[in-house]
């Protein structure tokens, strides 16, 4: 009998838990299929919204409703486009009485500047930290503020959230320092391997880093030089906002190298199977060496 009524209160739970996205792209949909096999009521409001997504939220089977019922969901996810995430909060404002999630890819310093529109909910940082078309609605999510204890709940339901930091904008920071490193490193590949291509050098210094570096240094370099030049622009805009982030607590060194470098690789057009050593040769003629004196001291 006890089994039982844990049971019949488990499926309770389930039916009364209900998660609303505002937005409904690729991020939604696959956090939102999941929540859906699991049991969880999931809702979003379609109006005025493209044929793409309102094909993605029926292939989800998430229930169209009006945007109020969004915002009256006990989890309200928003997972917009950085550039409208204030607004978004900003419309939800004082409707959410549950927990508000802000899933977006923005600074810390916007974060918070979106949380200080949720008035009588609890307001949650959360950044993703991995590729969501590779890794699926198992991608790790962190999150911070006051209500990240009760977004991480949803990992009843399949979900892989974890609590890092206390303050709006801690999970936001994280991301981006990552996003730091990860792209300083593509940076120094990218110098490194194309100063070898040009020296003639590249297949010993490959050789030589996959021994100091380990087996899987080759495949992750190539998919690093590829990946470089297929998102440059979309990656020298995010490190414009890291160095806006660093700048309120250090004196930088390092973004405005890597923007340059992702600066000469958006003007490449690479074929997208194409070879490291192809890769290379295509970016070389973008790189000049000093000429005279001059040059050298520029």
């Amino acid at each position: 009998m006890k089994n039982c009524t844990l049971i019949i209160y488990r499926n309770l739970e389930v039916m009364v838990m209900r998660v609303g996205f505002i937005g409904f792209g690729e991020v939604a949909y696959t956090l939102a299929s999941r929540l859906r096999d699991e049991g969880v009521d999931v809702v979003t409001s379609l109006e005025g919204r493209s044929t793409r997504t309102v094909k993605l939220a029926e292939k989800a089977g998430v229930l169209d409703v009006p945007q109020e019922e969004v915002y009256s969901a006990d989890i309200v996810i928003s997972a917009v486009t950085p550039s409208v995430a204030i607004e978004a909060a900003k419309k939800a404002g004082e409707h959410v009485r549950g927990v508000y999630v802000d899933i977006n890819n923005i600074a810390p310093q916007t974060v918070r500047k979106a949380g200080s529109f949720i008035k009588n909910g609890r307001f949650a940082d959360a950044a993703i930290m991995g590729s969501v078309r590779r890794k699926g609605a198992a991608v790790l999510i962190i999150a911070a503020g006051e209500g990240a204890e009760d977004f991480m709940k949803l990992n009843r339901y399949g979900l892989n959230i974890e609590v890092r930091g206390q303050r709006p904008g801690d999970a936001s920071a994280i991301k981006m320092l990552r996003s730091s490193y990860t792209k300083g490193v593509s940076a120094l590949l990218w110098e490194t391997l194309l100063s070898a291509h040009m020296m003639g050098l590249e297949e010993d210094v490959m050789e030589v880093l996959e021994y100091t570096e380990g087996k899987d240094f080759r495949e992750s370099t190539v998919s690093r030089l590829r990946s470089s030049i297929i998102h440059a622009g979309r990656r020298y805009e995010e490190m414009r906002e890291v160095q806006s982030m660093l700048e309120e607590v250090i004196e930088p060194a390092m973004p405005s190298c890597i923007m340059r470098v992702f600066e000469r690789l958006n003007e490449i057009d690479a074929p997208p199977d194409a070879d490291y050593s192809d890769l290379l040769r295509l970016v070389a003629g973008k790189y000049q060496p000093p000429r005279d004196d001059e040059d050298i001291n520029r």
